[in-house]
């Protein structure tokens, strides 16, 4: 199965640019297809490998920093391979319910 996820590493210490960037150049290194914009990363690919090297390059991250915080968000499809298209995309509405006070 192909999956997004968007990744952000938050050091918790004062020089914090110097992990994240080790954390991206892990990622950039990696056979996987990664994205990256000023408050995230995406990272797409197949499930159980990306998984592997992601939890290889969490690991390296967190024995470089004192403490430290990951934020992933996994998507169930890899964005990466969905075609660029201005077709609106229908999300599921549920229906509103009337809440008496």
């Amino acid at each position: 199965m192909n999956v997004s996820i968007e990744i952000t590493l938050a050091p918790l210490q004062n020089d914090y640019e110097k992990p994240i960037k080790a954390f991206i150049r892990m990622l950039r290194n990696s056979s996987f297809t990664v994205k990256e914009n000023p408050l995230s990363t995406q990272v797409y690919g197949e499930l159980q490998p990306l998984m592997t090297s992601l939890t290889s390059a969490i690991d390296e991250s967190f024995d470089s920093i004192a403490a430290g915080m990951i934020h992933l968000k996994i998507v169930n499809i890899g964005r990466s391979i969905i075609p660029h298209t201005k077709k609106k995309i229908n999300f599921i509405h549920y229906p509103q319910t009337n809440h008496k006070k």
